[in-house]
């Protein structure tokens, strides 16, 4: 529990420009002159919130759960990323947003992903393009259950000195002064539960909302009202002097549903979606009430409801009584938008005639012959200044449409992903293959992608079969048409192209893929047991290739081989168990394992089918090195097209092997490195560039080898920061310089020299 104490405001942020467009230039803060841009997908993730302004045309904000906030500008006709200078994870959590109702150019957020980072208000003259920084003591939760309720943050429309703020744990809290620094409201019953233990959250305040009647210009609104998402009797309080006294609001939703969204309209009608649960999972009942802010008359309007709540809300500004909500959690037959005409009267559902137009991000099909209409519909917006055109989010894309009126004639609406600019993705591998697609990747969530141009939505995602997260790439270091990949299964077992399996291999580069069938054992052989319980045959198999791409090496709990694509397996004898052997670039005959409790090296010469100690040296103590989690990058590595060489990224430091692995060597670049690839070489030398997710001093980035690791240097800078959110890394092996980063949020950036 926080105390009234005033928050301090810390000084501007040097959050620099952001990306105005989608390619900038490295400045200020990098060792060398690179240009980054985002390697396009399109949305990909979950966006709980869209806030149109109410005083420019065209201006709209966006907040995502883990990716940051974006602007959309009409002159631009694209996204702006508002965080890529942020170094702070946290900041690419957006629990709330906050265009300003009476000067465009002001906008306010507050950030943290989770509890565990430092609460902070963000507020900006530029449109977003510099923050100025306040920390507070209550938590924040914009990728925790809870972050499609909102908006929690609100602007005073007749005095913008005025901010409030719905907290999750800490109660309301209040802003006299733009947002420079924050004070909980004592007069507000309602204190907070505290900031919870272990990995439950709270929903707390769930929204603010002014009534710009009761105020005039440089006034504060009188009446405002809070939405209240913790459990409480009472769904809603309100004051009407300013904030200094509150009062619950009788009657309306029933006490065990949350309020969620509101919306008041300017005839001072106030609409209220309800969940049972705060979502975005979980909802199994709710319902949408009208209350009338003059005479206190609640009414329930809620639209059929099938299992599942409601969340988003949008009012037509132009046409009193004209009102959307959306389903969340409605599964069957899946989540819709209602419209009413007539002040929830009576009710249209757009889903049955809507007509989803994604060629501009093809993977929205997944592998089905069209889009589901979606899921996690949380963001609902109507733009203030165009009742026709509606914006809904899901938890893939945002769509839109332009003829929103044509269902008031029992006309299909018609849609497109709105998101040029947007890459909200959570990426967990990426290979750079010699030749073939210049990039696949493995996403969280969405599968993966053969990208054969950078700038387009790839019109080849990893399907026959989908995974849900592809964990694991490889390609056969002497013939890459080879490609192999393991991954989680995807939700839609059954379903067209969905078929459970986690393992798949393709014989043109990654551009088509043929499922690898559940390994066994051949015939009189068994498997032992597994030692890590998280460890099994379709969630956690990560799988290799030789160098010739004859054999497939897979680590079930007894690793397996096999050389004839799957149809049979049989273990790898001489291997401890849960080993992850590594091929050898150039000699298909070769493998690799390393056993991380004893420092063990184990060789094979025969392709993989057995495997034996062999005597090394060099190596420090391995036993904190062994990755324990799928998603981590194995910190074993063969180098391409060189024989027997071999690099190990440890906690201790970075080690190569030019011999197989009998000796390793330390190389102290003065980096500390967490992640390791290989790029082109540079002129003059056959050997690859390095490319690392390392740390220098206080600094982690991205960073760049020519000379084997001896020297590095930064190759990202301060204008691309990306919350320091990296998850894997690619170089090019076609061009000189040019390297891919998986982020946690950002989906896949990738610099070249500028």
């Amino acid at each position: 529990m926080t105390t009234g104490v005033t928050r301090r405001a810390v000084a501007p942020l040097a959050l620099a420009m952001a990306g105005l467009a989608n390619e900038t230039r490295a400045g200020t803060g990098g060792d060398a002159p690179y240009r980054w841009r985002n390697v396009a997908v399109g949305g990909g993730g979950f966006i709980p919130g869209i806030v149109f302004s109410r005083v420019e045309r065209g201006l709209v904000y966006a907040r995502s759960d883990m990716g940051g906030a974006y602007r959309f500008d009409a002159g631009e006709a694209r996204w702006s990323p508002l965080m890529d200078a942020s170094p702070l994870s946290g900041d690419f959590g957006i629990e709330s947003i906050a265009a300003d109702p009476v000067d465009a150019d002001v906008v306010h957020a507050a950030v943290g992903v989770n509890r565990g980072d430092p609460g902070a208000m963000l507020r900006s003259n530029d449109r977003g393009r510099t923050w100025i920084r306040t920390e507070v003591p209550f938590r924040m939760g914009g990728n925790e259950d809870g972050r499609g309720l909102g908006e929690r943050l609100a602007v005073d429309p007749n005095d913008n000195r005025i901010l409030y703020f719905g907290s999750r744990h800490d109660g309301l809290q209040r802003s006299r002064d733009g947002g420079a620094t924050w004070d909980r409201v004592e007069a507000f019953p309602l204190k907070g539960l505290g900031t919870p233990v272990g990995w439950t959250t709270h929903g707390g305040l769930s929204f603010v909302v002014f009534d710009p009647r009761s105020g005039r210009r440089g006034q504060a609104s009188k009446t405002l009202f809070v939405g209240v998402a913790d459990p409480h009797e009472h769904a809603l309080y309100r004051s009407d002097d300013a904030g200094e006294s509150w009062r619950p609001v009788e009657g309306g939703p029933r006490a065990e549903l949350s309020a969620a969204k509101a919306e008041l309209d300017d005839r001072g009608v106030l609409y209220v979606t309800c969940t049972l649960g705060v979502g975005p999972n979980g909802v199994t009942d709710g319902a949408v009430w009208r209350l009338d802010a003059d005479t206190g008359d609640w009414r329930d309007i809620t639209p059929p409801r099938p299992l599942g709540g409601f969340m988003g809300v949008a009012l037509d500004r132009r046409r009193p009584g004209v009102i959307m909500v959306s389903t969340l959690n409605r599964w069957r037959p899946g989540d819709t938008l209602w419209r009413s005409l007539d002040d929830g009267r009576t009710w249209t559902s757009l889903r049955e005639a809507a007509r989803h137009d994604v060629s501009a991000t093809p993977y929205l099909n997944w592998g089905n012959a069209r889009p589901d209409f979606g899921w996690w519909i949380a963001a609902l917006a109507l733009d203030p200044f165009d009742g026709d055109r509606l914006i809904y989010a899901t938890g893939a894309t945002v769509y839109e449409t332009r003829n929103l009126s044509a269902a008031d004639q029992g006309r299909p609406t018609d849609w497109k992903p709105w998101v040029a600019g947007i890459e909200q993705t959570a990426v967990i591998t990426l290979i750079s293959p010699p030749k073939g697609p210049r990039l696949l990747t493995g996403f969280g969530d969405i599968s993966g992608f053969a990208h054969e141009d950078m700038d387009r939505s790839p019109r080849l995602q990893f399907t026959t079969p989908v995974f849900a997260n592809t964990n694991q790439i490889d390609y056969a270091g002497r013939a890459p048409d080879i490609v192999v990949r393991s991954g989680t299964p995807h939700e839609g077992v059954g379903s067209e192209g969905h078929d459970g399996s986690t393992l798949a291999w393709s014989d043109d580069a990654g551009l088509s893929w043929k499922p690898l069938g559940r390994p066994r054992p051949a015939s009189g052989e068994t498997a032992t047991p597994p030692d890590n319980p998280r460890m099994d045959l379709y969630r956690d198999a990560p799988i290799t290739v030789s160098a010739d791409g004859a054999t497939f090496v897979l680590v079930t709990p007894q690793v397996i081989w096999s050389r004839d694509r799957g149809v049979s397996w049989r273990p790898c004898a001489g291997l401890p168990p849960l080993s992850r052997p590594v091929a050898d670039r150039q000699d298909p005959m070769l493998f690799y394992a390393l056993d991380f409790r004893s420092g063990g090296w184990f060789v094979s010469v025969d392709g993989g089918e057995r495997f034996a100690a062999v005597a090394s040296r060099g190596l420090p103590d391995t036993t904190l090195d062994r990755p324990l989690w799928r998603e981590i990058a194995f910190p074993l590595k063969a180098t391409p097209g060189h024989e027997g060489d071999l690099w190990f990224v440890s906690r201790n430091g970075l080690y190569n092997s030019r011999d197989g692995g009998r000796r390793f060597a330390r190389v102290d670049g003065g980096l500390s490195v967490e992640m390791l690839d290989f790029g082109k070489a540079p002129a003059g030398s056959t050997y690859p560039t390095l490319f690392a997710i390392g740390t220098r001093g206080d600094v982690r980035g991205v960073f760049r080898s020519d000379d084997r690791g001896r020297s590095w240097v930064r190759v990202n800078d301060g204008r691309h920061e990306y919350g320091r959110r990296f998850r894997a890394i690619a170089g090019d092996p076609r061009q000189f310089g040019r390297v891919y980063v998986a982020t946690d949020g950002r989906g896949v950036v990738y610099g070249e020299p500028a």
